[in-house]
């Protein structure tokens, strides 16, 4: 009788390349950093993808794109938030100037409660209808919010001294904003309160690059232009712990569908995969030149620029300076899956899995397949369990001992 495996992962392939969007705009500005596409987004429902494509200029595309690009298993799940939006008009591309060049996008939860729409009183002009929003870091320190639906300006959030590098939504829904800036600070605003700031986070020596907030909502990730991440409690807002281990700057960070890991990249080359309840490194993915290399370039690896968990939790896709995007399972050392890329600064994962989407310096955004891969009846019972146990209230349950490793991602 054959053993069970936990889950079954696809041979090692290569991502296929759906489709490219580049700029329409002329180069024509000499701007330091002004044609980057430094951030790219997808809403939570999978319905808008947001992509910061040079020369201040972000793009707001109703998703799925056009059909011939998208195998037909994605449409399908894409069709189902698309049609939700008909009720209020169909979606249309918008262009927001934020005049400014763009570093962060972060969209908020959808939809936001009807009870949670603190504009209309100051702006009349806005619909009372459900508001997905927007929130846009720019280089001269400000954060603009928008209505993604109306492509209408909201709020201008002040108080950061330089670039704000990253921005993140609590999941939730309480429409708390977490942003990371240049300045070495995060800030917390309320845009409840009409973008109140409410906390200002000092500590790092270095600027922020990104901020990741934990999907229970409880830990705030901070990474600097140091060796060391920062955890933050998001209910005192006051700082956890120092997790320290890498050998250069960590640049990227992202918690895990259950928080129940934290993964950070740094120009080390190495991805740590951490527990954030107890600080504990779990496990390193390094990242090695391939051999033969998939192009003809003598390129070598100097450093990542990003990580990002998939949708299900089994997956991580990482960006490098070597021309690769990979794509790393979650219980193996090496990655299963690479595809050519050029000037890579950024990754995401469509929020039904399927496709990822990575964002270059030249501006333009690739999407590429993602693995498909049915989880594992045991994998889905520890998300569930880890998305409100933590590793300390999973080690003193009376359960065995093989079942608390499985729990806390011992078993790799």
């Amino acid at each position: 009788m054959k053993k069970h495996q936990p889950n079954t992962y696809p041979s090692r392939e290569e991502p296929l390349l759906l489709a490219e969007l580049k700029p329409g705009r002329p180069h024509q500005f000499d701007w330091k950093s002004s044609c980057e596409t430094w951030s790219v987004a997808f809403s939570p429902d999978g319905a808008w993808f947001a992509w910061s494509q040079g020369h201040c200029i972000v793009k707001l595309i109703p998703w799925p794109l056009e059909e011939q690009f998208i195998p037909k298993e994605f449409e399908a799940k894409s069709r189902s938030s698309k049609n939700d939006t008909k009720g209020r008009g169909s979606p249309k591309e918008k262009t927001l100037d934020c005049g400014q060049i763009v570093w962060g996008l972060a969209f908020s939860p959808w939809p936001s409660p009807p009870s949670r729409k603190p504009w209309a009183r100051h702006h009349p002009q806005v619909p009372d209808v459900s508001c997905l929003i927007l929130a846009t870091g720019l280089n001269d320190g400000q954060i603009k919010i928008w209505e993604v639906q109306t492509g209408l300006l909201l709020l201008n959030l002040s108080g950061h001294q330089d670039v704000v590098r990253d921005l993140s939504f609590t999941p939730s829904g309480s429409l708390i904003l977490v942003s990371a800036s240049r300045d070495k600070t995060l800030r917390i605003w309320d845009l409840n309160k009409h973008g109140k700031q409410i906390q200002v986070l000092s500590g790092h020596l270095q600027w922020v690059y990104c901020c990741s907030i934990s999907p229970d909502c409880s830990m705030l990730c901070s990474a600097a232009g140091e060796k060391s991440v920062f955890l933050w409690s998001m209910r005192s807002y006051t700082l956890i712990r120092k997790l320290e281990g890498h050998q250069s700057s960590v640049v990227s960070c992202d918690f895990s569908p259950d928080s129940a890991l934290l993964v950070t990249a740094s120009y080390d080359t190495d991805v740590i995969m951490w527990d954030p309840y107890t600080g504990e490194r779990l496990r390193s993915l390094h990242h090695t030149q391939l051999d033969p290399p998939m192009d003809d370039s003598d390129v070598h690896i100097s450093s990542l620029r990003s990580v990002c968990f998939s949708p299900e939790g089994l997956y991580l896709a990482t960006v490098a300076d070597d021309r690769l995007l990979r794509i790393w399972a979650l219980e193996l050392k090496t990655p299963i899956a690479f595809a050519p890329m050029t000037n890579g600064l950024c990754c995401t994962f469509f929020p039904h899995g399927g496709v990822i989407a990575t964002g270059t310096r030249d501006g333009h955004v690739q999407f590429w397949t993602a693995p498909r891969v049915l989880s594992s009846l045991k994998h889905l019972c520890r998300k569930a369990l880890r998305s409100f146990l933590t590793t300390y209230q999973v080690l003193a349950l009376p359960i065995p001992k093989k079942m608390k490793e499985f729990l806390t991602y011992r078993t790799f």
